[in-house]
Order: C-alpha cells, then sequence, then structure tokens
C-alpha cells in the first residue's frame, strides 16, 4: 500500500469536519498593511452526504432473517449486545466519507478446559475505519490479509494495539496481537513487551497468538461499490464524494461569500458632529450600535447634508442560483441525481413522481446494496462460527436473507397491491408473497401461512 492514500483519506476526514488546511482558514487584507485571519464558512455537505447514504443503506427498516430459528435468536441477540443498528449506522457514514471500514467479531470472558477448547465465551464485534486499515495481501480486491491499528491511551501514555490477520502454513488462520509505543521521543515505534503490556489495563487479556482454527478470515472489510481512480493498485474504498471536492470547494466558497454579503452590505447611517450628542452633553444614539458612523468635521464644506444614510444591495438571486447549481452537480457526482438539495420551495408531489425523479439515487442504492449484503452474510457466519466454538448449536450453512429497505425511493404501496393481485391471479403464491414482505424465508413463511388461507384478501 502506497503511504500517500493515507493521505488522500486525510483529506476527505477534513472535508467530513469542514477544516480543510490551506482552504478553511485564509487571510483578509486590511488595507493597512496588515492581514485578518479568516475561518471560510461552511455549509458541511461533505458531512450531509455521508449521513444520507449511511441512513438508506442500514437503518433500522433493514431485515436480517436466517432459515433457521435457533440461529436467528442467537444471531440478532448478538448484534442486539453490539448495538449493531447504532454503531453500524455511524460506520456506513464512516464508509462514506473515508472510503472503508472492518468488522471484526471476536472472543472474549471466555472459559478454557484443560485441552484448550473454550466452554463458553461472549462474542464482540471491533469496528475499524479507514485511517487504522492496512491490507497486507488481496487478490482481485479480495483483502485475504490485513493489520488493524487501535490507539488507546494507558497511565497517561500513548500506545497501539497492532492485529495482524494472516494465513498460517496449514491454511488456518492467526491472529498476531502487537503493543507499540507512541508519541514523541526516541522510544516512539518500538515494541512493548507482552509480560510488560499485561500490566496494563487496555492489553491485560491480551495474548500473543490466537488460532482461529478456520480457513475463513475473522473480519470483514466494507467499502463503497466505487471504482478506487485514487490508486487503482490497492483494495481499498474512496470517499463518496472524492470526485467532488471541487464541487465542495466552490460551494464553501459561495456560501461564505453569501454570509459575507449581509456582514459587509449592512446599512450605514453617517451623522454629522454636532447630532452626536444632546444639549446636555450625552450621546444622542446609542455609542454600541454600529450602524451610527460620524462624518468628517469638514462635511458642510462639501455641502452635504447633516445625517446620509449608505444602504447596500444585497446580491441574494445571484449567491443563491450559484449556491443551487453547484448542490445539483454534487448530488448528481455523488449518484443522488440532481434536486436532490436545493433551498428553493418546490410543490407536493407523489410518491410515484418522486420515485421517478429518483431513479439515479435508486440504481446507485442498488449498486452499495451488492457490497454491503456479502458484508453482513460474512459477518454473521462468523458470528455464527464463534457461536459453534463457544458451544451453541447452530447451523453454518443456513440460509441468510438481507431485506433492505427501500421505501424511501420505491413505491411499496403499489408494488405490494400488485403482488397482492398476482397472488388472487394465481400468478404469484402465498408464501412467495409473505417472505417477500414480513422478511421470512420461504419455508418459514410456509410454516406461518394459517391454514384456512386459501386466496388472498
Amino acid at each position: 500500500m502506497d503511504t500517500s492514500f493515507y493521505q488522500k483519506i486525510n483529506e476527505w476526514i477534513s472535508w467530513y469536519n469542514s477544516n480543510v488546511r490551506g482552504f478553511s482558514f485564509y487571510k483578509a487584507y486590511t488595507g493597512r498593511g496588515t492581514y485578518n485571519r479568516c475561518r471560510r464558512k461552511s455549509m458541511g455537505m461533505a458531512k450531509k452526504i455521508s449521513e444520507d447514504i449511511a441512513d438508506l443503506l442500514l437503518n433500522e427498516k433493514v431485515m436480517i432473517t436466517l432459515e433457521d430459528d435457533a440461529t436467528q435468536k442467537f444471531v440478532q441477540e448478538i448484534l442486539d449486545e453490539n448495538h449493531f443498528l447504532v454503531i453500524g449506522n455511524d460506520f456506513q457514514e464512516r464508509k462514506a466519507y473515508t472510503g472503508t471500514v472492518a468488522y471484526i467479531p471476536y472472543l472474549y470472558d471466555t472459559e478454557v478446559s484443560e485441552d484448550g477448547s473454550v466452554l463458553s465465551g461472549k462474542i464482540g464485534i471491533e469496528y475499524v475505519d479507514a485511517p487504522n486499515i492496512f491490507p497486507v495481501s488481496w487478490k482481485n480486491g479480495e483483502v485475504s490479509e490485513c493489520i488493524f491499528a487501535f490507539p488507546h491511551t494507558a497511565n497517561r501514555k500513548k500506545y497501539v494495539h497492532l492485529q495482524h490477520h494472516r494465513k498460517a502454513e496449514d491454511g488456518n488462520y492467526i491472529i498476531e496481537n502487537k503493543v507499540l509505543r507512541c508519541g514523541s521521543g526516541e522510544s516512539s515505534g518500538t515494541e512493548v513487551d507482552e509480560k510488560e503490556w499485561k500490566e496494563l489495563r487496555p492489553f491485560k487479556n491480551l495474548t500473543a497468538t490466537v488460532q482461529t482454527g478456520s480457513t475463513e478470515p475473522q473480519f470483514v472489510l466494507d467499502r463503497l461499490n466505487i471504482t478506487n481512480n485514487t490508486d487503482t493498485s490497492n483494495p481499498m474504498g474512496i470517499a463518496i464524494f472524492a470526485n467532488a471536492v471541487d464541487t465542495l470547494r466552490k460551494l464553501d466558497t459561495e456560501y461564505d461569500s453569501y454570509c459575507n454579503e449581509f456582514d459587509l452590505g449592512r446599512k450605514r447611517i453617517f451623522v454629522a458632529p454636532e447630532l452626536l450628542t444632546n444639549d446636555d452633553g450625552t450621546p444622542a444614539f446609542d455609542p454600541e450600535d454600529a450602524v451610527f458612523y460620524k462624518l468628517p468635521d469638514d462635511y458642510n464644506e462639501k455641502g452635504e447634508g447633516l445625517i446620509k444614510e449608505v444602504d447596500m444591495q444585497l446580491r441574494v438571486e445571484q449567491h443563491s442560483k450559484a449556491i443551487n447549481d453547484d448542490l445539483n452537480y454534487l448530488s448528481l457526482k455523488c449518484g443522488f441525481g440532481t434536486n436532490r438539495y436545493q433551498f428553493n420551495g418546490v410543490e407536493a408531489k407523489t410518491a410515484t413522481e418522486i420515485i421517478s425523479e429518483n431513479s439515479d439515487m435508486y440504481r446507485m442504492l442498488k449498486k452499495h446494496e451488492i457490497i454491503l449484503e456479502d458484508v453482513l452474510k460474512r459477518l454473521i457466519r462468523i458470528i455464527i462460527r464463534l457461536g459453534q466454538v463457544t458451544g451453541n448449536v447452530l447451523d453454518p450453512d443456513t440460509e441468510i436473507t438481507i431485506d433492505f429497505d427501500d421505501s424511501i425511493i420505491e413505491d411499496k404501496d403499489s408494488e405490494r397491491q400488485q403482488d397482492r393481485q398476482d397472488v388472487s391471479m394465481g400468478v404469484m403464491r402465498l408464501e412467495e408473497y409473505r417472505a417477500k414482505w414480513y422478511g421470512e424465508t420461504v419455508e418459514q413463511a410456509r410454516q406461518n401461512l394459517p391454514e384456512q388461507n386459501q386466496v388472498m384478501e
């Protein structure tokens, strides 16, 4: 992996945080030989786009169904215990702005017999984002060996835990753990002895080597289904806005100018010196009111009035049009189609009209779901495998169905009504209908059908 790619990741993160080096802060000349340091106001669209794609890909309506009931219950409990719906959505957002995330199931609080076999234990899930993912071996974009970094602070000192997933000579995966010192000084980057790291709280239960006993990796990489044109030689993904940075830059420039338009164009009133005070010497105007300015003492010689009003004309329409145009460009470049983001009011539209306009977003979303569906299935297979290691009776070959929520961009009501008609016509079976709309497998749907239901009402 070329280390320059991680510089690109940091750049994407800076756009997400609206804190871009060499752009978010700039100097403005005062006209008196000095400069003021200014912060450019940002629309935060990199953050907004990442939020939106995360909500579309993984939300509360996504249904994970396993054919075997016992396995379904076990997997659901593990996902709930690890807050997968909440943290998973968070990491979908991280995936959107870093390009890649990883999920690593692991065992903890294990009870081991004398022969080394695991009697019981709990299953946790580690979540890692792109800056801490370092692929080692891959083929056709499929990463087979990888190193993950986990930063920690112990006793006011910084450490990093490196977890290396690699294949042994027998074809099974082993996990090698190392702890390195971080920070400044000569000791930075040096390896900590296992005996020493056992005395540190974050690593007290960490072992140097873990034999997984499996030929399948115990990690899953998740990325957006976008070709990496930043570095075609590596398997990492890119941010959803990686090819729209110029548009983000232009949007923030326009938005900052829009904000300055109101600041610089505020109304000003210039007043003659003799009008600034009352007869008793008290101020005639509030000294804290920035709208009033004193005219020069020789204003009368120029034949000007006692009060002069200056009211700048604001370029609201020009700024608004420029921002809306670039929002359309940004939406199009990120796969959402046009008119996803706009500030002008629009009339109410029917679901069918909205779906028709969102055809680009529909295709984009289905494209990303291809990878996410495979990722979720692999994650579940690893959880099942670890569940078997801890003594649970589970079916490793059970069928897994992932039903994504496309109701925002699909007319679900029309589609469901059509399926009901197909059932009444006899071209669709009741169990097929139930499996599709109730998130069950065909076999589960067949068992759950009431016996008296011969036709769809």
